[in-house]
């Protein structure tokens, strides 16, 4: 496995980050991730706060660390862009992020656009359906937040494993797709919308992505709201 080198391209070269160092060859996480794995401790409380409006959708306004969210949503409706903008809240807090793209549609400039610091971003794609599991887990003892395109059929056992090590290592584990186990709360993407073009001409100016979150606990009343993005046209 190693980083996926065509995440870069057609990137400006004043948004790319330093060459991410390959984890072929050295059975485990490069020497800047493995100097940072944390020691097993509990969670508790702790959150990682999201800005915006998405933070103010979301239970206690953030991720909590220890636990495993759900994002949800059919092609097209937004939910990648979901992703993109819990691993920027990460990056832009100084923590390491992380993406296991299963299907290779993760692009470099979209993160970018989406606020995501690319040097603080890995991405690692290839991974067979049995190492699958155990790729997250070990991204998840040196990352902060680790979304994964879960496949499907993955297992309930395989899950309850990453939601155990996800709280060991008051880490963040990002489930886009099937997820056979529990979830913090539930992320899902319903439909979106772009403005701006006209018949034949006009550029795409700003997009709104209608939102659902519900939980557990005090967080299990579902909450809707629209986001709205502008796109650099209509700035």
């Amino acid at each position: 496995m190693a980083f996926a080198e065509p995440l870069f391209d057609g990137i400006p070269p004043d948004l790319l980050p330093t060459r991410p160092r390959s984890l072929a060859g050295g059975g485990g996480l490069p020497a800047e991730l493995a100097a940072r794995v944390r020691p097993v401790v509990l969670a508790g409380e702790r959150r990682l706060a999201v800005p915006g409006p998405l933070g103010d959708l979301l239970p206690g306004g953030g991720l909590q660390r220890g636990s495993v969210v759900r994002v949800e949503g059919t092609a097209g409706s937004g939910a990648t862009s979901l992703v993109l903008s819990l691993l920027a809240a990460a990056t832009v807090a100084g923590e390491w992020a992380a993406v296991v793209d299963g299907e290779g549609v993760l692009g470099g400039l979209a993160a970018a656009e989406a606020g995501v610091a690319l040097e603080r971003l890995a991405v690692v794609r290839g991974v067979p359906a049995a190492l699958y599991g155990r790729v997250v887990a070990t991204l998840l003892d040196g990352v902060t937040v680790v979304a994964a395109t879960i496949p499907r059929g993955f297992r309930l056992a395989d899950a309850r494993r990453l939601e155990a090590r996800a709280r060991e290592r008051a880490a963040v584990l990002v489930a886009a797709g099937p997820w056979p186990g529990e979830a913090a709360f539930r992320l899902r993407a319903e439909h979106s919308a772009w403005s701006g073009l006209g018949r034949g001409e006009g550029l795409l100016g700003e997009r709104v992505l209608r939102v659902s979150v519900a939980g557990r606990g005090a967080a299990g009343r579902e909450r809707t709201a629209d986001l709205v993005t502008r796109t650099p046209a209509a700035a």
